[in-house]
């Protein structure tokens, strides 16, 4: 059983928070409502009409409050549905860290076992560069986890008018390292930044700089904009 997660596991989640975050949001608005279904052989999954390809990232047993990665299923280990999944195993190994690389989390420790498993499936998002996760129940006392892994799904696009609430949102899901979330959101967009003290600057398509400040105990406390020629 585990109490807390460890601090490479919380330093990689943060470099996907804002943009995670951001990203949630356009999946959330783009999947209509209504039942679901799940054809793991073919990788389809329907919801109100809509059919897109996903990936089996992992299942969470509120009872026991366990989390299965979608690797380490034992009727799912080694099939297509789960090649995200063992891409996120892949990249534990590859980066030392553990919660991507046990078969098997029990998460009854944490004060929310639940919001423990929407973490590991954020995090698992986010090394896969999945549009976004689809959590659903799958019985009395299990939830799956999907990830999209299909092109229907829009991508949430860098825009420079709601950045200071994507970033200052995505810096408060974890509250761990915000100068990570800042530089992981413009990695996610492939925008390259200048880091100097306490000050992280990022030069946006366009030719506009968004300047973002860090105060002394690293929260942000400035986000401005300067407009391109």
């Amino acid at each position: 059983m585990i109490t807390r997660f460890g601090d490479a596991f919380l330093n990689e989640t943060e470099r996907h928070s804002a943009w995670g975050a951001a990203q949630l949001e356009t999946l959330t608005s783009f999947l209509p409502e209504g039942p679901w279904t799940a054809d793991l052989e073919t990788c389809a999954y329907r919801q109100g009409g809509l059919e897109l390809r996903v990936s089996v990232l992992g299942t969470f047993d509120l009872e026991e409050g366990t989390w299965m990665w979608g690797w380490a299923n034992p009727g799912l280990r080694g099939t297509e549905v789960v090649a995200l999944a063992a891409a996120v195993e892949r990249y534990g190994r590859k980066q030392g860290i553990p919660e991507f690389t046990e078969e098997t989390l029990d998460l009854s420790g944490f004060a929310d076992p639940w919001r423990a498993a929407e973490t590991l499936a954020f995090a698992g998002m986010g090394v896969a560069g999945a549009p976004g996760y689809i959590g659903a129940p799958a019985g009395p006392t299990t939830r799956i986890y999907f990830l999209p892994d299909d092109p229907q799904v829009p991508r949430a696009a860098l825009d420079p008018v709601t950045l200071p609430r994507t970033l200052v949102t995505g810096a408060g899901l974890l509250g761990h390292s915000p100068r990570s979330v800042v530089t992981g959101y413009f990695d996610h967009h492939g925008v390259p930044v200048d880091e100097a003290g306490d000050l992280v600057t990022a030069l946006l398509p366009g030719g506009s700089a968004v300047r973002i400040g860090f105060d002394a105990v690293g929260r942000i406390s400035e986000v401005s904009l300067t407009a391109g020629p």
